[in-house]
């Protein structure tokens, strides 16, 4: 049986420190530290949160129409099972080393290094805005209806699955290793450098030098922005593009079918063993 707290206000240093079975219902949280560490089986709905620390080390919370305030930094931490629905977030250094974290009908306008080493990621209906290196080091990641603003996303990510998306981010999946994006568009410069079993099915990405040193890279009905050019450098490559291309450099091996044109095709010295990948142009 859970204990219900309506209508509240706490601050201060850890005014409901290890907590368990408790329900928070249009309850204010003050600039404090800690207010619900070391707890488990938390629910809170329509709550405000302005003091950071608030949910470390918890394991089991929800959180349902709640505001958190830019003061309430670093909210989640080292904590499991969470569950957000229809929040507004402000609050920078959001999700830090957690497994399970389920969130839909949220934005985070404030997302200055979300997400950081974190498993067992579902994403439904987000937007995370200033969300530089958001996603880093994390693994078994699902979204889907995302939007992103903010560089250097999913740098060294793992088991990534995206729907629906448009991500607009330099560097982003710099170095990530399993992931597979659908119908979503990507804007960004480096895309994927170093990554290693990237799939793109019906992306549009534009920017500077994409897709270049991956290992495993697979292209299904892609299309490609003016701007995309030395796409594909020693990297290893199979699919097909629609439209027209800008450039493409040694690429490394694998076959690329490109249905429309390619403006620049650049073979040179530099190619790197086995130097045998193939560019098939299919006019339309």
């Amino acid at each position: 049986m859970m204990e219900l707290i309506k209508k509240k206000e706490f601050g201060g240093e850890r005014p409901l420190y290890a907590s368990h079975n408790l329900r928070l219902e249009d309850v204010t949280i003050h600039v404090g530290e800690s207010s619900i560490k070391e707890s488990s089986n938390i629910e809170a709905e329509r709550c405000t949160f302005e003091g950071k620390y608030v949910f470390w080390e918890t394991d089991g919370f929800s959180v349902n129409n709640c505001y958190f305030a830019e003061s309430a930094r670093s909210s989640m931490w080292y904590s499991r099972n969470c569950r957000m629905r229809n929040c507004r977030v402000d609050a920078p250094k959001l999700f830090r080393r957690m497994d399970g974290i389920d969130v839909e009908d949220t934005d985070f306008p404030n997302g200055e290094q979300y997400l950081w080493d974190c498993r067992n990621i579902r994403m439904k209906n987000v937007k995370i805005e200033n969300c530089d290196y958001a996603f880093m080091h994390s693994e078994n990641i699902r979204l889907e209806n995302y939007r992103q603003e903010g560089n250097y996303a999913f740098q060294y990510a793992r088991n990534v699955e995206i729907h629906n998306a448009v991500i607009n981010s330099k560097d982003s999946f710099w170095e990530s290793e399993n992931v597979t994006i659908y119908d979503s568009e990507i804007n960004g410069e480096y895309l994927a450098w170093y990554g290693k079993n990237i799939r793109l099915v019906r992306c549009h990405l534009t920017g500077e030098q994409l897709l270049c040193y991956v290992d495993g890279l697979i292209l299904e009905d892609c299309t490609f922005g003016s701007d995309a050019n030395l796409l594909f450098e020693y990297s290893t490559v199979n699919g097909n593009i629609k439209g027209h291309v800008h450039s493409i450099k040694n690429p490394t091996s694998g076959t690329i079918r490109v249905g429309g044109s390619v403006g620049e095709l650049i073979w040179d010295e530099n190619q790197k063993a086995p130097a045998n990948a193939k560019v098939i142009i299919e006019k339309k």
